[in-house]
């Protein structure tokens, strides 16, 4: 087999790709550094320079797919607010769509029960629901229920476009649409 040359943050990016293609796949436990090495091309050895353990693997898996995800879903800010939040969804339902890999592994990894990939998970949600919050008139802000009903809508949304990338049995249109009557009817007074 013939080895591509790669700088460090390519071959990181390269093995990373794998590896959330691997855990997409297969149950945590059931992916070994070995096999993400061969399948990579690289030497077992290589994979603990760039990762010293498969949990430290596994978690950097999971904050590049939340990066990736909340870099897709940044939002507009000058458009108005539904807008701005269908333009979020749109970017997110795109994302699920073209690294279903990712939101495949990163659904596995929010059931590990790992502190820092709760971490993780928890920070996007709290960036996500703060983004929300921003386009919304100010007497939203301070209202702990639309709070608590933002951050249920955002895990309501990744549910969906789950079940959406694993079984392919509703079309793009309308997963929108079922997420944004979910909001709509959340946010009701």
């Amino acid at each position: 087999m013939t080895r591509k040359r790669m700088t460090p943050a390519q071959r990181r990016a390269h093995l990373l790709e794998i590896g959330s293609s691997m855990f997409a796949e297969l149950p945590y436990e059931d992916v070994w550094i070995e096999d993400v090495a061969d399948r990579a091309g690289v030497s077992r050895g290589l994979m603990y320079h760039y990762f010293p353990s498969k949990r430290e693997f596994f978690v950097e898996i999971v904050r590049t797919e939340s990066a990736r995800n909340l870099a897709a879903t940044a939002p507009d800010t000058s458009l108005p607010v539904l807008e701005q939040v269908a333009a979020g969804l749109d970017a997110y339902i795109a994302y699920s769509d073209e690294h279903a890999h990712g939101v495949r592994a990163v659904n596995r990894g929010a059931l590990l029960g790992d502190r820092l990939i709760d971490d993780i998970l928890t920070q996007e949600f709290a960036v996500q629901q703060e983004r929300i919050l921003a386009a919304l008139p100010a007497a939203f802000a301070d209202d702990e229920m639309v709070r608590t009903a933002l951050r249920g809508w955002i895990a309501f949304v990744r549910a969906v476009c789950l079940d959406w990338v694993e079984r392919r049995t509703l079309d793009r249109e309308q997963v929108r649409e079922l997420c944004l009557r979910a909001l709509s009817g959340l946010l009701e007074q």
